[in-house]
C-alpha cells in the first residue's frame, strides 16, 4: 500500500466518525437542558426520565432497522440519511411547544443516534486493514466522547452567557434551545462530507457490483491487493448473497449463533454498568448531592475531557495489546471505582432543606467518578463498538449489529428511564451499587465468552 492509499483511508474514516461526533453530542446535550425541560413542559421525574429517554427508543429501532437496511441500500445511504434526522431532530427539539412534541422530535434524532452508532463502526471495519483497524475504529469512540464534551462545554457556556439554561439568551429564547440548535452547525457539514467516501467495497460485493467493490478496493489498497481481497471477500460470503435475519441461526445446532449471544452480551453490559447515567444526569446527580447547576456543568466538562485521554490512550495501544485485556481491566476498574461512589453516597447526609449533601466524601465521590469514567473510556466505550463492527463474519454483520445495537439502546432506555425514579425511591447508593455489580459481572463475560480480534482479516472471523 502506498501513503496515498493510508491518507485516503484515513480520511474517509474520520468523515464517518464525525457521526459518532452527532452520536456523542445529541446523547450529551440534554444533560444541561433537563431544568428547562421541566420549566417548559411542567414534567416531574418520570415525565423528566421519558423526556431524556425518549431519544433511546429512536435508537433501538435506528440501530436495528440500520444493521438490516444497509444490507439493502448500503453503508453509505445510511449515513446519509442518519445526517438529515441529526438535523431535523436538532432544529426541531429547540422549537418543540410541548412534551409530545419534543418527544417526537428526539425519537427522530433517536433514529439518527442508532443508526450512527453502527453504521460508523461497520464502516471503518469494512475499509481499513486490520494491523490499524482498531486504532481507526476506536477513533469513532474519540469523536463520540468529543461530541459530548463539545455539548458539555457549549451547554455549559451557553448557560453562563444567559445566566441559567432557563434564561432567554439571542432573539429572546430560553438558553436550553439554543444548545439543541447548536448541532445544526456539525450535522450539516457531516451530510455534506459525506458526498466524498465510497461505498464499502464488502457492500458492493454482496450486491454483486465486483466491478465497483474492485475500483473501491483498488483506491483503498492499491491494485495489487485489490485483487485478492476482492477473492476472498467473496469466498467469505459463501453461496449466500444476500444477508438475512435467519443467516443468525446455526445451521448445525439449530440456535443462534454463539457469535451473536456474545455480541448481544457486551452490548448489553455496556449499559448496565451505568455510564449514561453520568453522561445524562450528570448535572442532576452534583445538583442532587449538593452541587450548584454551574459547577454540575463544569464538572461534566471535566469528565469530558477525562474522557477524550482514555480514548486516545486506548487508540494508541488497542492493536498492541488486544481488545480483551483492555476490556478485563475496564471492567475492574469500573468495579472498584462504583463501589467507591457507593460508599460515598451511602454517607451522605440530609441538611434542613432536606437536601444531599455529601460533605467529606464529596472529594472522593468527584474522583472516583472521574476515575470511573476514565476506565469506561479505556476499555468498554470505545472497545465494544470496535469489537461489533469486525467480531461477525461477512455473512452476517449487519444482521449481527442490527440485534447488538437493537440490545444496546434498549439497554439504554432501560438505564435511563430508572434512574430518575431510583434517585426518588431507592437513593444514589442503591443504584451505583447495582451498576457495580454489574460492572464486576461484565468482567467474568469477557474472561469466559469473549475471544480476541486483534489483527485478523475480516474475511477470516467465525461464527
Amino acid at each position: 500500500m502506498t501513503r496515498n492509499n493510508h491518507v485516503f483511508i484515513i480520511f474517509i474514516s474520520l468523515i464517518a466518525t464525525i457521526g459518532g461526533f452527532l452520536f456523542g453530542f445529541d446523547s450529551g446535550v440534554i444533560n444541561g437542558t433537563i431544568d428547562g425541560l421541566q420549566s417548559a413542559f411542567n414534567s416531574e421525574s418520570i415525565g423528566t426520565g421519558f423526556n431524556v429517554s425518549s431519544m433511546l427508543l429512536g435508537c433501538a429501532i435506528g440501530a436495528f432497522f440500520a444493521g438490516r437496511l444497509a444490507d439493502t441500500y448500503g453503508r453509505k445511504i445510511l449515513l446519509m440519511v442518519s445526517a438529515v434526522f441529526f438535523i431535523v431532530s436538532a432544529w426541531g427539539s429547540g422549537i418543540a411547544d410541548s412534551s409530545l412534541e419534543f418527544v417526537v422530535y428526539r425519537v427522530l434524532g433517536g433514529l439518527a443516534v442508532g443508526g450512527a452508532s453502527v453504521m460508523a463502526p461497520a464502516y471503518i471495519s469494512e475499509v481499513a486493514p486490520a494491523h490499524y483497524r482498531g486504532m481507526l475504529a476506536t477513533v469513532q469512540q474519540i469523536a463520540i466522547i468529543t461530541g459530548l464534551f463539545a455539548a458539555f462545554v457549549s451547554n455549559y457556556s451557553l448557560a453562563q452567557t444567559a445566566g441559567s439554561s432557563i434564561e432567554p439568551l439571542w432573539l429572546g429564547m430560553e438558553a436550553w434551545r439554543w444548545m439543541f440548535w447548536i448541532e445544526l452547525a456539525p450535522a450539516t457539514l457531516f451530510l455534506l462530507l459525506l458526498f466524498f467516501i465510497p461505498e464499502s467495497p464488502r457492500f458492493l460485493v454482496v450486491i454483486r457490483r465486483d466491478e465497483a467493490a474492485s475500483a473501491v478496493l483498488d483506491r483503498l489498497y492499491g491494485e495489487t491487493i485489490a485483487s485478492a481481497k476482492l477473492a476472498e471477500i467473496r469466498a467469505s460470503l459463501g453461496n449466500e448473497s444476500q444477508p438475512r435475519l435467519r443467516d443468525l441461526i446455526d445451521p448445525q445446532r439449530g440456535g443462534i449463533r454463539k457469535i451473536v449471544w456474545v455480541g448481544l452480551g457486551l452490548a448489553i453490559f455496556q449499559q448496565l454498568v451505568g455510564i449514561n447515567v453520568v453522561f445524562y444526569y450528570g448535572a442532576v446527580l452534583w445538583q442532587a448531592v449538593g452541587f450548584s447547576e454551574s459547577d454540575a456543568l463544569l464538572i461534566n466538562v471535566i469528565s469530558g475531557a477525562v474522557s477524550i485521554l482514555a480514548c486516545i490512550i486506548t487508540v494508541l495501544i488497542i492493536d498492541r495489546i488486544g481488545r480483551k485485556p483492555l476490556l478485563t481491566v475496564g471492567s475492574l476498574g469500573m468495579a472498584v471505582t462504583l463501589g467507591l461512589m457507593t460508599f460515598a453516597f451511602m454517607n451522605a447526609t440530609r441538611d434542613a432543606n432536606g437536601d444531599l449533601s455529601l460533605g467529606d466524601f464529596g472529594t472522593l465521590a468527584l474522583v472516583a467518578a472521574n476515575a470511573y469514567v476514565f476506565f469506561f473510556n479505556l476499555s468498554w466505550g470505545p472497545v465494544m463498538w470496535v469489537m461489533l463492527g469486525e467480531m461477525f463474519p461477512n455473512q452476517i454483520r449487519g444482521s449481527g449489529l442490527a440485534v447488538s445495537g437493537l440490545a444496546q439502546w434498549v439497554a439504554n432506555f432501560g438505564i435511563t428511564m430508572t434512574f430518575p425514579i431510583l434517585l426518588v425511591s431507592a437513593g444514589l447508593a442503591t443504584a451505583y451499587g447495582a451498576y457495580a455489580t454489574f460492572a464486576l459481572l461484565s468482567m467474568f463475560f469477557v474472561v469466559l465468552f469473549v475471544h480476541e480480534t486483534k489483527g485478523r482479516e475480516l474475511e477470516t472471523m467465525e461464527g
